[in-house]
C-alpha cells in the first residue's frame, strides 16, 4: 500500500502530460509502493482520433503503442528496487474493429502485458467523456432509435448501450480492473439508477459477472476533479458490488507527474465514510488468472491500509 491501476503519460497519450519516466518518478516520490501504468489502446479509425490528434495517422498511433511496451518494460526494470510497476493497457470499445484489434494486440504483446484496464469511452462510437457537448451528443444519438421523444427514454437507451458494450467488453477478456464503471454518467453523476429498473439490472448483470471471474473494480480518484462527491462508481454502485462481495481496488487514473495521486486525501476521507474494510491489488504472480496473465489480487484489511504512512503524503493532493 498505496496502489494505483491506472495511470497515463504525455509520452504514450496525447491527453496527458510529462513523460513515463516522470509519472513513475511522481509515484516514487508520493511514496507509492504499487503502481500500474495502463496507456490507451491506439483507434483504427481517422473518425475517432481527438482534436489533439489532428494530424496524425493512424499507423503513428499503432506505432506509439508499440514503443509504449518497450518503455515500459525498460522503467520496470530500472525502478523495481523503489516501486512494484505493473505493466497494463486501457481497452477502447467504439466498434468491433477495437475488439479485433485488441484481442490481435494480447495476442502480440500477451507475454508483457501484466493486466488490463476494461473501459468504456464510447457510446454509439461518440466519445462521452471528451467534453458535455460531446456527450450530449451521444446521448442525442439515440432519439431516432426510441420510441418515444421523452428525454428518460432516451437517456435509458444510451445507459442500456453503455453497460452492454461493458459486459461485452468484459466477457471476451475478463479485464483485472474494471475502469470507471459509471463514466456514463459523468456529467450527470445525481442520476439514480436503481429508479431506473432496465439499467440497475444491466447494472447487477454486470457485476455480478465480474465478482465470477475475480475482478476488481477500481474506485477511481479522477471523479472528484470531475466534480463529484465520490470516486467513481456512484455511492449506488458502490454499496451494491459491496452487498454482493465485490472487490475495490484504488486508481488515481493520472495523465501526468503533477497529477500523480491527486484527490488521494479526499478518496481516503470516503474510504473511512463508507467504513470500507478490505482493499485489494495486483501483484505479479507465477500462475495465470482466467484472462491468460500473470497477476492476482492480493488482499489488505483495514488495520493494514488505514493505518499506512502513505496516507500522510496524500494529504494536501486535492485539485
Amino acid at each position: 500500500m498505496p496502489h494505483s491501476h491506472h495511470s497515463h503519460s504525455g509520452q504514450f497519450c496525447r491527453h496527458a502530460k510529462g513523460t513515463l519516466e516522470d509519472v513513475l518518478k511522481a509515484a516514487i516520490n508520493q511514496k507509492f509502493r504499487v503502481f500500474g501504468i495502463s496507456e490507451h489502446v491506439p483507434r483504427y479509425r481517422k473518425v475517432d482520433l481527438y482534436p489533439e490528434e489532428d494530424g496524425l495517422e493512424i499507423e503513428e498511433l499503432s506505432d506509439t503503442f508499440e514503443k509504449y511496451f518497450d518503455e515500459a518494460h525498460r522503467l520496470k526494470k530500472a525502478y523495481s528496487q523503489e516501486i512494484s510497476i505493473l505493466v497494463g493497457l486501457e481497452t477502447e470499445f467504439i466498434t468491433q474493429l477495437d475488439l479485433e484489434h485488441l484481442s490481435s494486440a494480447i495476442q502480440r504483446h500477451g507475454c508483457v502485458i501484466d493486466y488490463l484496464v476494461g473501459s468504456i469511452h464510447h457510446v454509439n462510437g461518440i466519445p462521452i467523456d471528451f467534453d458535455r457537448v460531446t456527450y450530449d451528443r451521444a446521448v442525442a444519438s439515440f432519439a431516432s432509435a426510441s420510441n418515444s421523444s421523452s428525454t428518460p427514454d432516451i437517456l435509458d437507451r444510451f445507459y442500456e448501450a453503455y453497460f452492454d458494450a461493458q459486459v461485452e467488453l468484459m466477457e471476451k477478456f475478463h479485464p483485472e480492473i474494471i475502469g470507471h464503471f459509471d463514466l456514463c454518467r459523468l456529467y450527470e453523476p445525481s442520476i439514480q439508477f436503481r429508479s431506473r429498473p432496465n439499467i440497475w439490472s444491466k447494472i447487477e448483470r454486470n457485476v455480478t459477472f465480474g465478482i465470477s471471474y475475480g475482478a476488481l473494480f477500481e474506485l477511481n480518484a479522477a471523479a472528484f476533479r470531475k466534480g463529484w462527491r465520490t470516486p467513481y462508481p456512484g455511492e449506488d454502485i458502490f454499496e451494491l458490488i459491496r452487498h454482493k462481495g465485490g472487490r475495490f481496488a484504488l486508481s488515481d487514473d493520472s495523465h501526468g507527474p503533477l497529477v500523480v495521486g491527486q484527490n488521494y486525501d479526499r478518496l481516503f476521507r470516503f474510504l473511512r465514510e463508507v467504513g470500507l474494510q478490505e482493499i485489494w491489488y495486483l501483484k505479479q504472480s507465477d500462475r495465470e488468472n482466467v484472462g491468460g496473465r500473470r497477476v492476482e489480487a492480493i488482499k489488505m484489511t483495514g488495520d493494514e491500509w488505514l493505518n499506512d504512512e502513505f496516507w500522510n503524503f496524500a494529504a494536501g493532493t486535492s485539485e
